[in-house]
């Protein structure tokens, strides 16, 4: 009887003790992989929130829901241009809400439409992302494919929100 409690506590203490790969493989990939929020109640209220102030143009709430590094460009672009006023000269507001309304699904730490995109990063047309911040989900970038010879998934992220023209 002593000899049984003997091995089952030596096996405890050496099993506990193990690192399992797979776990220590999933905390690496969260922090670069999102799994899928597409269902979720808080992205779907988000996501609704989204597409209203998009359809409605309201330039307050939107600035209110992207991320402080939105992407909406490649290129650092003119000083104090704004992605509303990039928008509304390239007449993207159209194209911004068409993809809104399609099928988001998880690339990287993002969640990105359309879903051609997280399949083939050499996907020709435009793309938008969201990611939590902060426990928060923000609107994170809405650009065309990349220039020839780039082949970043998505923007840098070195830009910052220039503030809304008053």
């Amino acid at each position: 009887m002593f000899f049984r409690a003997l091995v089952s506590l030596v096996a405890i203490v050496i099993l506990t003790g193990c690192p399992v790969p797979e776990k220590n493989s999933k905390k690496a990939k969260g922090k670069d992989q999102l799994k899928d929020q597409s269902s979720d109640a808080s992205f779907q209220a988000f996501l609704g929130r989204l597409r209203k102030a998009v359809e409605l143009r309201d330039k307050a709430m939107l600035a209110s829901m992207m991320a402080p590094d939105f992407g909406y460009r490649w290129d650092k672009g003119p000083d104090g241009e704004t992605p509303f006023a990039y928008w509304d000269r390239n007449k993207l507001w159209g194209e911004l809400a068409a993809l809104l309304r399609e099928r988001w699904t998880p690339h990287d730490a993002f969640m990105v439409v359309p879903p051609q995109f997280a399949q083939s990063e050499n996907y020709p047309g435009y793309r938008a992302g969201m990611t939590m911040v902060n426990g928060s989900w923000r609107f994170a970038y809405f650009v065309s494919a990349p220039p020839a010879g780039d082949v970043s998934p998505e923007p840098s992220g070195e830009r910052s929100l220039p503030p809304l023209p008053q």
